[in-house]
């Protein structure tokens, strides 16, 4: 795969995965625009990226540039993207793509009318048990989908000293635990089963209405302050946890449960698809095993292994069988499908990433989500036009 130049906007934690897989997807990453120059300069310097940016016009006016990855927090997403995209770059965005669903759908617009490729970073569709998933329900071996049923839990949230910019509304919308990890759940349903959401029933819950702000920078996942940090206590309007009902187009049934809150679960997703034939199951702290569940014999368990899957699944299989894949290696598969989609040229007729229009469908998603909860009602999501 030719190698494509590659600017990072962002260099906290997202951006440093980002430009670390970038290298192992075969790319060429040459630059870092952080929140300040000086950040810049360090950021650049600490990822071994020869250039470091001033703003966001020195990035973009970059003519060694070929595409632009945004991993900033979430209020910057509209306004980096649509540059980005007017500047006639290939453009990759952390989730969610906009902060609500006029933005994003202007954003999708925007990405036909400039002729590029643009995707979000949906990663975990790109687990290989996940697609070996996908790959057996589009083959019939689960028959029709009756119901799905699963979960996403951390708890790097759990305390009142946990503090990260995802907890302020201004900053990452009111939506945070069903924006921020929900979101990955839902889009890898879609992604495995190919089930439209057509309803969703929602109840959710701010454990924490009250957490203490560090007056320093906080990175994400970074332990709470120890000792006599200094502290303001800050109000929080975002949820920590919830349940969410799902009604799929076609009849079948779905629930959700989502929490930043849950002692000892440090990134853990679990799915479980029930199909007329055969149930399969999987959990994100167990990557390497799919769990197929069976009515009249005994229930097996897959272990990835690129010799016993399916051959979409095994063409993101980047190891041998017993030699174990994890998160780390989702954004490297991720990466590789959307460039081999810009070198291919197809990134309009059948593209093999997660697009602006899926980014789209997740911020309708999580709009009805926040309006059951405050309407305490079911409410029907709005189809993609």
């Amino acid at each position: 795969m030719a190698k494509h130049k590659v600017a990072l906007i962002g260099s906290g934690f997202m951006g440093r995965v980002h430009a670390e897989a970038l290298r192992r997807a075969g790319q060429d990453p040459i630059g870092m625009l952080a929140s300040s120059a000086d950040k810049s300069r360090v950021a650049a310097e600490e990822l071994g990226l020869r250039k470091a940016y001033v703003s966001l016009d020195d990035l973009l006016n970059d003519g060694e540039l070929d595409a632009v990855h945004v991993t900033t927090p979430n209020r910057l997403h509209y306004e980096m993207v649509s540059l980005a995209l007017s500047a006639g770059k290939h453009v990759l965005c952390e989730k969610p793509l906009a902060m609500n669903a006029a933005e994003s759908a202007d954003l999708v617009r925007r990405a036909q009318e400039a002729g590029v490729a643009a995707g979000v970073n949906y990663n975990i569709r790109f687990y290989p048990l996940c697609l070996e998933a996908a790959a057996q329900v589009r083959q019939g071996s689960v028959g029709k989908v009756y119901h799905v049923a699963g979960s996403y839990v951390q708890d790097w949230l759990l305390r009142e000293a946990d503090f990260n910019w995802r907890v302020l509304a201004e900053e990452g919308g009111p939506l945070r635990a069903v924006a921020d990890i929900g979101t990955h759940w839902l889009d890898l349903v879609h992604a495995i089963t190919g089930l439209e959401v057509e309803a969703v029933c929602a109840d959710l819950l701010t454990a924490l209405p009250v957490r203490q702000r560090p007056t320093q920078a906080h990175e994400t996942f970074q332990e709470a302050q120890a000792g006599n940090a200094a502290t303001k206590a800050v109000d929080v309007e975002t949820e920590d946890q919830g349940g969410i009902l799902l009604r799929f187009r076609g009849g079948a049934r779905g629930t959700l449960w989502v929490s930043q809150v849950t002692a000892g679960r440090k990134n853990c997703l679990r799915f479980e698809v029930a199909g007329s034939q055969q149930a399969l199951a999987w959990n994100s702290e167990s990557p390497n095993e799919l769990w197929i569940g069976h009515r009249d014999q005994a229930n097996q368990t897959l272990l990835r292994d690129p010799a016993l899957l399916t051959p979409t699944a095994s063409a993101h299989a980047g190891y041998p069988g017993g030699h174990n894949e994890g998160f780390a290696d989702t954004f490297k598969q991720c990466f590789r499908a959307f460039y081999g989609a810009i070198e291919r040229g197809d990134w309009r007729e059948s593209p093999a990433f997660p697009t602006f229009t899926d980014g789209h469908r997740e911020i309708l998603l999580c709009e009805a989500i926040l309006r059951s909860h405050r309407e305490r009602r079911w409410v029907e999501v709005p189809e993609i036009e």
